[in-house]
């Protein structure tokens, strides 16, 4: 479990560095707390941070998941593909809106696959 650990505590490394580059581009961009709104960078900066929480929700429990009920190798195989998804997120979204895409599929349909792969392993233990 060790190797699935470092994979989920690398996302939440990931989400820290998000949050910290929203507040630390605050002044910069003209954007006063608790303002959400009012520079298109910073606005995008700020979903790339808020999406990524909405992702870490599906993920954390679903490669814990996955870890326990199917494999512990392929869930940080599976869960590396979302480290590696939500970098090209950041730099993709941080250009602008529609280069977020290749980024968003390399994070969801990891999570996808986790959460599918937990309940399957989790039904046929059951049977």
């Amino acid at each position: 479990m060790d190797n699935v650990n470092l994979v989920v505590l690398t996302a939440l490394i990931e989400y820290i560095v998000f949050i910290l580059v929203v507040g630390a581009t605050r002044g910069k961009y003209g954007v006063a707390a608790p303002a959400t709104i009012g520079n298109a960078q910073w606005e995008r900066l700020y979903r790339i941070q808020v999406n990524t929480a909405e992702q870490l929700v599906l993920f954390i429990p679903a490669i814990y998941g996955f870890a326990y009920y199917v494999n512990k190798p392929w869930a940080v195989g599976i869960g590396t593909v979302f480290l590696v998804g939500r970098v090209v997120y950041f730099f993709g979204y941080r250009k602008a809106g529609d280069k977020r895409l290749v980024g968003a599929l390399l994070t969801a349909w990891p999570s996808y696959v986790l959460v599918v792969g937990a309940l399957i392993g989790l039904v046929s233990t059951r049977s």
